[in-house]
């Protein structure tokens, strides 16, 4: 899911978000009257995007947005996304890491699980916790913030800085000489890989 950052800059690799099958509605919130601690969450469709920017993949999960306050006027923002992925034909997720072990290419069709989270701060605009927002908006950053913070500003949708986020991926199936990756971002300045998932 190169998971973030200007939700496609920041991260190439895993979260690119093309929504494309939505299974739910979505946008059911929960959480206090006044709208703090809320979630909000959907199952999701998405391509996903490797450390070269490709789509490597399609994941099918249960995306879950929770907002909490900072104290400050900001908002502490966090996505979890749990569910599986299939593999598309091309560069594999981490053929473009520069640091580590990883492969080149990934057939179509091998399946696996994914989970991880990404999470930032939401400043300006005001919190709207009764915003509309289907599947598809839940599926995509952009849309999410729009929608629940007009005016506001996300540092997950502005680059690394003063945004967290790890995802891992992992497949059982065989013909992959590769098994495992890992996109994530833990220091708010860097975007680090971990081995791969690829054929060769």
């Amino acid at each position: 899911m190169k998971r973030l950052l200007t939700y496609g800059v920041l991260v190439a690799g895993a979260l690119a978000l093309a929504t494309a099958g939505l299974a739910d509605p979505g946008g059911k919130g929960k959480g206090s009257k006044n709208g703090h601690n809320s979630r909000f969450s959907a199952l999701i469709t998405v391509t996903d995007h490797g450390s070269c920017g490709n789509p490597w993949a399609t994941d099918t999960s249960k995306r879950t947005w929770s907002v909490k306050p900072s104290g400050n006027g900001s908002f502490r923002v966090t996505r979890r996304d749990k569910g599986t992925f299939v593999t598309l034909a091309g560069q594999s997720p981490g053929s473009c890491d520069m640091t580590g072990k990883h492969g080149k290419l990934v057939n179509a069709g091998a399946h696996g699980k994914f989970r991880g989270y990404l999470t930032g701060t939401v400043s300006g605009g005001t919190f709207n916790p009764n915003a509309t927002c289907n599947a598809a908006c839940i599926g995509d950053t952009s849309a999410f913030i729009a929608a629940f913070f007009p005016g506001g500003t996300f540092t997950c949708l502005q680059g690394y800085a003063g945004c967290k986020f790890n995802f891992e991926y992992a497949s059982p199936d065989r013909s992959l000489v590769m098994r495992h990756w890992q996109d994530k971002g833990t220091n708010g300045v860097s975007e680090q890989f971990t081995g791969d998932i690829a054929n060769s």
